[in-house]
């Protein structure tokens, strides 16, 4: 069954902090900006229009949902529970903050049908989140993961790279330890240089260099593997190209690619072909014909770049994440853990 999320864009303005990436605006004496008709128009406009035969969740994303008031979430809560009850979606996710979750506020949620908590980890590296200007220790999100999972409620980390006094070591030890909190999703955004932001501040100073966009690939590429590889879903690869990105000036500086993913799928499917081709001197594909642009590759860079070898062929019997080279069928896995060892390899090199 195909899910579809409703998407209520919660700005805090009442935030603790004020990150060097975000722009939200801060408005004495306001909470956010949605009223609870605002609230109710959205979700009815989105379900005249959504598969009535379909997983729906209205997602409270935009802001630090756990960090307005009991009082107004359970507005919000109650509002969006009484279509629960009707049948009319199937639960509530929302995005927040480690330090935003206390056992009060949790058993809230799983009273009006919370069923995912995505929490802004960002990074879990000290120095990392003390240049962001969002500091909390490892076992506030350890914490937060852990009464969460008490309660029932899914947990989705959200993992950024190319942060202020990041590297890809500590990049990757941040997705290693974000692993170890179990979570059942996450998501991996590359830092972008956002209008009206301290970060926009930094970069005009040259006291902030955004990652290009084959650094950022790079990267990702090897937390995106790791993370596949331990049965963790990565449900959003690369910030989703709204209308706002869209607009000119809004995205000063970084690597921002409308289709960010699928560059990031590319390069792990070419160094895996390539280490074939350089191996047997031919690479007879045969895959599935719903993952047959995953493995060409985005604007067919991989047919281009291995072209003398790379002759790819339909066959449905193939399962969509397994393909056939050479006689020799490879799962998923088998791609994501090659991977992983030329990762273990470059960095034994640079040792």
């Amino acid at each position: 069954m195909k899910h579809y999320n409703i998407p209520i864009f919660i700005s805090h303005f009442g935030c603790p902090n004020s990150c060097v990436f975000c722009n939200q605006k801060k408005i004495n004496g306001r909470e956010t900006d949605v009223t609870i008709q605002d609230l109710k128009d959205t979700i009815e406009t989105y379900l005249e229009t959504l598969p009535k035969n379909s997983k729906k969740e209205v997602a409270f994303f935009g802001g630090t949902f756990t960090g307005i008031s009991m009082n107004l979430q359970k507005e919000y809560l109650e509002t969006t529970y009484e279509y629960i009850k009707a049948g009319s979606i199937d639960g509530i996710r929302l995005s927040t903050r480690p330090d935003c979750i206390t056992e009060e506020i949790v058993e809230q949620l799983k009273k009006y049908g919370v069923t995912v908590v995505e929490l802004g980890v960002q990074s879990l590296d000290k120095d990392v989140l003390l240049a962001t200007e969002r500091y909390y220790p490892l076992e506030v999100v350890e914490n937060a993961c852990r009464l969460l999972k008490k309660y029932g409620i899914k947990v989705g980390i959200q993992l950024m790279i190319g942060l202020p006094k990041s590297t890809q070591e500590k990049e990757y030890e941040t997705a290693k330890k974000a692993l170890a909190m179990e979570p059942d999703m996450v998501r991996i955004y590359p830092t972008l240089v956002i209008k009206n932001t301290k970060m926009e501040r930094m970069f005009y100073n040259g006291e902030y260099i955004p990652l290009t966009l084959e650094e950022a690939v790079e990267i990702t590429r090897k937390i995106y593997s790791l993370v596949e590889s331990k049965g963790v879903n990565v449900i959003r690869v690369g910030l989703q190209p709204s209308d706002d990105l869209r607009e000119d000036g809004v995205v000063i500086a970084g690597p921002f690619h409308s289709a960010f993913r699928e560059l990031v799928e590319t390069e792990i499917h070419y160094d895996f072909f390539k280490d074939i081709a350089l191996k047997d001197k031919r690479l007879d594909i045969l895959a599935n014909e719903k993952s047959v642009s995953k493995f060409v590759g985005i604007n067919k860079a991989n047919r281009l770049r291995l072209k003398e070898y790379f002759n790819i062929k339909i066959d449905n019997s193939i399962e969509k994440d397994d393909v056939v080279v050479n006689g020799k069928k490879y799962s998923r896995l088998d791609i994501l853990r090659g991977e992983l060892k030329r990762n273990e390899s470059d960095s034994d090199q640079h040792r």
